[in-house]
């Protein structure tokens, strides 16, 4: 090999090098250039926060509402209703999970339209309104079913508290330009687990443990 091809090789060898190492290197983009944007196709499909799902809070529309209650005595059904029975509500039908509901019902509202019946009721062997003056239902887990929506919570009744699954159906409506939302439903609940009945109206023989309730709600923000 003569001189010059000894001299030839490693000048070769060197450019090789220092191209492999330039291509290494992260471009530099020259003073004043502006940067290429930022590539954001891979995010431009996301959702944004639909604020439908956020929970509406709702408050009784007293006026237009209603809580009803039923039992049998002596075979026969009878009727009464509650008067005064506030209601605060976070919901949506699209987002059940974030609901939550509150009910205080003032017992001593009741009216059954005989007022020694409702002398009665008040009176210490059943709701003893003078020492438990509240009923009150609370629920913190709404769920959807195939027939509307279910509020799993707890009923305090004569001082005594027991889970209480509500189930019901709830729609929204504009109305006057203002947005509203109905909520009815029906419970059946025993007496005597909450110890509605004492002395002699433990029996069941004249008055049935079952008392059904039932609400139809009017609700606006």
């Amino acid at each position: 090999m003569n001189v010059v091809a000894r001299i030839a090789l490693p000048a070769t060898a060197t450019l090789l090098l220092s191209a492999l190492c330039a291509a290494a290197q992260p471009a530099v983009a020259p003073a004043g250039a502006r940067a290429a944007p930022t590539d954001t196709s891979s995010t431009a499909g996301a959702p944004a926060t639909n604020a439908a799902t956020n929970a509406t809070h709702y408050k009784l529309d007293a006026a237009k509402s209603s809580l009803e209650f039923g039992f049998v005595q002596a075979g026969a059904q009878n009727k009464g209703h509650f008067r005064s029975f506030p209601v605060s509500m976070d919901f949506s039908p699209d987002n059940p999970a974030a609901g939550k509901l509150d009910v205080t019902v003032e017992m001593n509202s009741l009216d059954t339209g005989d007022k020694e019946r409702d002398d009665t009721l008040r009176g210490a062997d059943l709701f003893a309104v003078a020492k438990y003056p509240q009923a009150h239902f609370t629920a913190a887990q709404i769920t959807k079913t195939p027939t509307g929506f279910l509020a799993n919570g707890s009923l305090t009744l004569r001082g005594v508290t027991r889970p209480l699954a509500v189930p019901f159906t709830f729609r929204t409506a504009t109305e006057a330009g203002a947005a509203a939302g109905y909520m009815n439903g029906k419970v059946t609940l025993h007496r005597l687990d909450f110890g509605v009945g004492q002395g002699d109206w433990k029996s069941t023989e004249w008055v049935g443990n079952d008392v059904t309730v039932n609400f139809a709600l009017r609700l606006v923000k």
